[in-house]
């Protein structure tokens, strides 16, 4: 079989575009609504997905005024889901900065039994010093601390979930033995954050390790995925840019001693679909039309570390912003959006336009053969394993992707046909696991 295509589909709300949820069609509840991501979850599984991914963070993000805002804990959600589906994976995010190993590790392992070994964790070390104000924390670590963290965090989820072998439970009735008492074991981790005796009050899951997703592309975020991350989730705006973080990344991979097509390297892209080019443009002019840039230039201007009357809507960014350096939080979607912008010579206005469907990912417009043909452009020009699909309204946006892209993508062989497995590792070409060992 020729190399195919990992797609994951990026669910929040009613859209990646920030104005989706002033469509007359769209629930602007829907961001709470178990059904309303049931029924994602349901057409991502008909496309023959891979998977379906959550965003999260432990604060209150940006004006509640601006889009619908909040969201269920993700974790909890994707049980909902598995209840509903039998095949696709759910990928939930999880901060290591904000909680702690043996919980995490115990979530997790939790939804890949309930889910027979569909669970994958996107691993987050939250940028922004509101969320440490939610955990008796003045202000946010630094970013070299909590990259530290999350190594170690990683470290002893490992050992946790390894802590019982996979023959550990042998269920003998006649002898009256449950599981054998020496084939599970504390670990005793010491380390500089955690100390953890163990063992997991889990048994070992059907994945035995939930797959491992990371999206910072940082120094610090790309080192921490180079030793640990199964996939990873970026944001490229151009294929330079993509083809640069892609080698750059499978060589890392390498340089630690992993096997590079074992690391899954998916960007971002918000297809704007339509019948015509014509449609699609009339569709994207609608969703711009109904951003309300008094929202979004403060939301800018957080980012950026200025404030709102530093950017005046029909100027360009001041020259004087930031170093890179200088950022704690968000480093490299700082960098990207400075650079799209400069790159560019966009106006504030025109900016918050680019932003508005997806953050700073990739925004592509045009008709079911034109996604196809972008998709595939990067992925045979050494920029992708394959992408995060991010449809700017849902579930509309989600659905025109399964009926009218994934059957261009079969036909030329590039996405497959059925599921030919059972987990999301069979997915993503990871089956085989180390057998844990004590």
């Amino acid at each position: 079989m020729s190399r195919q295509l990992h797609l994951n589909a990026f669910l929040m709300s009613t859209g990646h575009h920030e104005a989706s949820w002033r469509l007359p069609e769209s629930n602007p509840f829907a961001n709470t609504s178990v059904e309303h991501y049931q029924e994602l979850a349901r057409i991502a599984e008909r496309g023959r997905f891979d998977s379906v991914f959550f965003a999260d963070s432990p604060v209150l993000i940006g004006d509640v005024g601006r889009r619908p805002a909040g969201s269920l804990e993700p974790t909890v959600l994707l049980t909902a889901l598995a209840a509903v589906t039998s095949r696709i994976g759910l990928i939930a995010t999880a901060s290591t900065t904000y909680n702690d190993p043996f919980n995490l590790a115990r979530r997790f392992a939790s939804v890949d039994h309930v889910s027979g070994g569909r669970a994958g964790w996107n691993v987050v070390t939250t940028a922004g010093p509101e969320a440490a104000l939610n955990f008796n924390l003045a202000e946010q670590p630094a970013h070299a601390e909590r990259y530290e963290r999350a190594a170690e965090f990683l470290e002893v989820a490992y050992e946790l979930w390894d802590s019982w072998q996979d023959d550990a439970a042998i269920a003998d009735k006649e002898q009256g033995v449950w599981a054998v008492n020496d084939r599970v074991v504390p670990i005793d981790h010491v380390g500089r954050h955690f100390q953890v005796r163990g063992p997991l009050n889990l048994p070992r899951s059907p994945q035995g390790r939930p797959l491992i997703v990371q999206a910072g592309s940082s120094e610090d975020g790309k080192g921490l995925a180079a030793q640990y991350a199964e996939a990873v989730f970026t944001a490229q705006q151009t294929l330079e840019d993509a083809q640069a973080f892609y080698s750059d990344l499978k060589a890392r991979t390498a340089a630690l001693g992993r096997d590079p097509s074992t690391i899954k390297i998916l960007p971002g892209i918000v297809p704007v679909i339509g019948s015509t080019v014509e449609e699609a443009q009339r569709l994207e002019c609608q969703l711009d039309e109904l951003i309300r840039p008094e929202y979004a230039r403060a939301q800018l201007a957080k980012t950026l570390r200025v404030t709102p009357e530093d950017l005046p809507l029909d100027r360009q960014l001041p020259a004087d912003l930031p170093d890179e350096d200088e950022i704690e939080g968000a480093k490299s979607r700082y960098t990207l959006i400075v650079t799209l912008a400069r790159r560019e010579k966009l106006t504030v206005r025109e900016l918050i336009g680019r932003l508005g469907g997806g953050r700073g990912h990739r925004t592509f417009t045009g008709t079911p053969e034109q996604v196809a043909d972008a998709i595939q452009h990067w992925f045979e020009a050494g920029a992708a394993d394959g992408f995060n699909i991010m449809p700017p309204v849902l579930p509309s946006g989600l659905a025109t992707f399964v009926d009218e892209v994934i059957p261009i993508l079969q036909t030329r062989d590039l996405f497959r046909t059925d599921y030919t497995g059972t987990t999301l590792r069979d997915h993503y070409g990871l089956t085989a696991l180390q057998k844990a060992t004590v």
